[in-house]
Parts: structure tokens; C-alpha cells; sequence
């Protein structure tokens, strides 16, 4: 057995100090075939003082070699000392063989220091040299997509899936309908998703091809797809709540229910599960439930304000109106506030009987919801009940131009005359 091989051996048996001691008796007799190998394999195994020492002797004894200063670069970047790496790829001129290869690792190493404009041009400048480079196109379309220009990247994604359907361990079919979904045209991206599960099956890219079916209003397909992942693995929790919302869409309540308590069996603490739950469970009448599920969100994120709007409305519909001011001033003392909070407020003092600052909480919502035809409608009624028949008449009138066919408001508008 060679040294190399038993250095290989040693690293996999776990003896790193052996194998290193024999890279050392390589690098001061081996042959330069040998020290160059070496180098490759220290570097994969993340051995990279040790990789860069051996580069460096090498190109001691053969400065023009490029595919060594190239070698070097590439340790250099990965030991994150990228002025040095940049240093020796600079000098590698355009009409050079390794000119493409340094372009590359150049739009790294200046994307890695947020020249994004930079990087751009190094990698614009390669396809102007190899434009049918599968490597190159694959640079610029990741580019683009990392920087969310998911229209640009789906013009080089296309030009390789013409010639591969993997490129540097990633299945292109699956970049392409992830770019399609992030622009929203989910119909493009599902036929893109059906491709990259024949290349590669697994849950990430199913729970992507469900979520854009469900995003696609296509309920079926997205079942489909999302019972599939839940039979692969049904620990997978962001199944359970698009698997829930697509059997509401397709009007089995019953089932939706389930598939959201099943998932909260998964993870008791997912707030938005437990929401959904909440709600759903209302749809079907069982409002003890739906209220435990609520309350068990906001345990968990006392400022989620969707839990909280839906727990008012459950105090609301039972009279609790006390309860109503107390969950709420109890959110604004922990910091939270939405403009939703002043109508809420309004509304509970408002039946309280305390007019006063139900009319101070009005007013203070009236900033943010004058265009709200149901906010216009209480504040209206609220001020006519109040005896403020001048300034109920106007937010009527308001609520009339917003909405001329409110019978109600109109016949109202009559005992104005």
C-alpha cells in the first residue's frame, strides 16, 4: 500500500496525527505528482495549512504554473484570507486558458464582500468567453437568484437543464419552479417541481411542490402531494397547516380539523397550527375548544396579534366585555399595539357604559380606519346613540360614498333631514 493510500486509510480509521506524519515524510521526498495529490486530498478533508504549505512549495518550483496558483486561490478562499486570493487572480490575463476559472472564483470572493455589481461583471465577463459552459451559466442564474432577480436567473437555468439536470449537487428542475413560485406563477412551477422529484425524491422538494399547489388554488394536487410528505414523514410540521387549509378549501372542515390537531401532536407549541386550529374549530362550533387553542398561542407569544383579535371576538360574543380591556391593555403594557386595539377598546368601553373614553378610543382609530365601512358604521352609530347627530351625519355620509348601496345607513340618513 502506498503513503497515500495509507494516509487515507489512517484519516478514515480517525488517527489524523499518524496520517500527518506521513504527509510530512510525502512532502519532503515524494515526487511532485505525489505532494500535488496530497494537497487535493488534505484540502477536501478541510486540512488547509496543511493543503496551502504543500501549494506553495510546489509553485516555488513552478511560478507560471496557473492551475496551481488557481489551487492556491481556492484555499486561500476558503481560510477566508481573500485579498490574497484576489491577489493571485488578478494577474491571470483574459486570453489565459484559466481566465474563466479565476472569473469565477473571483464573483465568489466579491460576492462573499457584498460587491454583488462586481461579481456580476467577473461572471458576465466569463459567458462572454464560454457561453455555453454549463458552470458559468450555473454561477450567473445562482447569482441572480441569491439576490432575488429570479426573472434574469430562469434565463441561464433554462440554458442548462437543456444539457443536465444536475449541476453542483443541485437539481436545476428544482431551482426553476422555486424561481416561477417566488415571481407567483405557480402553474409554471408545478410541472418544474413534478421534473425535480423524478431527479431527486425528498421532503423539502415535495413540501415545496404542495405549498405552491396550494398557492396555485390547485387543492387537489396539493393534497396529494402534502399526504405523500406526511406519509414519508410525518414529522415534517409545515405539512399539516397548508394540508389543513387545502381540505377547508375543498370544504371538508372535518378533516381540516383533524389534520391540524394531528400536526399539534407533532409540535404542541407551533403558534400558527394552534391558531389555525382555533379557527377552525370555531367553523365547526366547538368554540371551549377553539378558545383553549387561543389562549395556549398567546402563552406562547403574548404579542401574536392575530391569536388575540380572534380571543376578543370569543370574549365579545360571550359579553366579556371587562375581559376585552383586560387582555388588551394587558398586550399594550408588554409593548404591543396595533391600530386594531383602539376600535377593540372603543367597542368593549362602549357597552361598558364608560362613553367617555370609548369616544377617545373612536376617535384615536378613526386615524387609521376612516376607509373601513364596518369601523364607519360603529363610530356612527356609536356618535348618533351619544346625541352627536352632527358629526354621526357626517361619518355617515363618509360611510354612504364608500359604500352607496348600505340601505341601512340610507334610511338612517333620513332622520337627519
Amino acid at each position: 500500500m502506498g503513503k497515500l493510500d495509507q494516509i487515507v486509510q489512517l484519516v478514515e480509521q480517525g488517527d489524523v496525527e499518524r496520517a500527518l506524519a506521513l504527509a510530512e515524510q510525502i512532502k519532503q521526498n515524494g515526487s511532485d505528482e505525489e505532494r500535488y495529490t496530497l494537497a487535493d486530498q488534505l484540502f477536501s478533508w478541510g486540512l488547509l495549512e496543511e493543503a496551502e504549505s504543500l501549494v506553495r512549495m510546489l509553485l516555488t518550483r513552478y511560478p507560471d504554473e496557473r492551475e496551481l496558483q488557481l489551487f492556491l486561490a481556492e484555499i486561500y478562499t476558503e481560510m477566508d484570507k481573500e485579498e490574497e486570493a484576489l491577489e493571485l487572480l488578478i494577474d491571470i490575463e483574459e486570453d489565459d486558458p484559466y481566465y474563466v476559472r479565476a472569473c469565477l472564483l473571483m464573483a465568489d470572493l466579491y460576492q462573499m464582500q457584498g460587491l454583488e455589481e462586481v461579481s456580476e461583471q467577473k461572471l458576465l465577463k466569463a459567458y462572454e468567453k464560454m457561453p455555453n459552459e454549463p458552470l458559468v451559466q450555473f454561477a450567473l442564474a445562482e447569482l441572480y437568484f441569491t439576490n432575488g432577480q429570479y426573472q434574469k436567473s430562469l434565463l441561464y437555468y433554462e440554458q442548462i437543464i437543456t444539457k443536465t439536470k444536475t449541476i453542483a449537487g443541485t437539481v436545476i428542475a428544482q431551482r426553476i419552479a422555486e424561481a416561477y413560485s417566488l415571481l407567483g406563477e405557480f402553474e409554471q412551477a408545478l410541472s418544474y417541481y413534478e421534473q425535480a422529484l423524478n431527479e431527486r425524491f425528498d421532503a423539502h422538494t415535495l413540501f415545496q411542490y404542495g405549498f405552491t399547489a396550494y398557492q396555485a388554488e390547485a387543492y387537489k394536487t396539493a393534497i396529494a402531494k402534502l399526504s405523500e410528505l406526511k406519509a414519508l414523514d410525518r414529522e415534517y410540521v409545515p405539512l399539516y397547516l397548508f394540508l389543513a387549509k387545502s381540505y377547508e378549501q375543498e370544504g371538508d372542515i372535518q378533516q381540516s380539523y383533524e389534520i391540524a390537531k394531528e400536526g399539534l401532536t407533532i409540535d404542541e407549541w407551533n403558534k400558527q397550527l394552534l391558531v389555525y386550529a382555533g379557527k377552525i374549530a370555531l367553523k365547526i362550533g366547538k368554540r371551549e375548544e377553539a378558545l383553549t387553542y387561543i389562549e395556549k398561542a398567546l402563552d406562547i407569544d403574548p404579542g401574536y396579534l392575530e391569536a388575540l383579535f380572534i380571543q376578543t371576538s370569543l370574549l365579545f360574543h360571550e359579553e366579556r366585555y371587562e375581559d376585552v380591556v383586560h387582555v388588551i391593555q394587558q398586550a399594550i403594557a408588554q409593548g404591543e399595539y396595533d391600530p386594531q386595539f383602539e376600535w377593540e377598546l372603543a367597542k368593549a368601553k362602549q357597552k361598558l357604559e364608560i362613553y367617555d373614553q370609548a369616544l377617545n378610543h373612536y376617535e384615536e382609530a378613526y386615524t387609521f380606519f376612516k376607509d373601513d365601512p364596518n369601523f364607519l358604521y360603529d363610530f356612527g352609530y356609536f356618535l348618533f346613540e351619544e346625541g352627536r347627530r352632527e358629526k354621526a351625519k357626517d361619518i355617515f355620509e363618509q360611510l354612504l360614498r364608500i359604500d352607496p348601496t348600505n340601505e341601512e345607513v340610507a334610511h338612517m340618513m333620513l332622520q337627519f333631514e
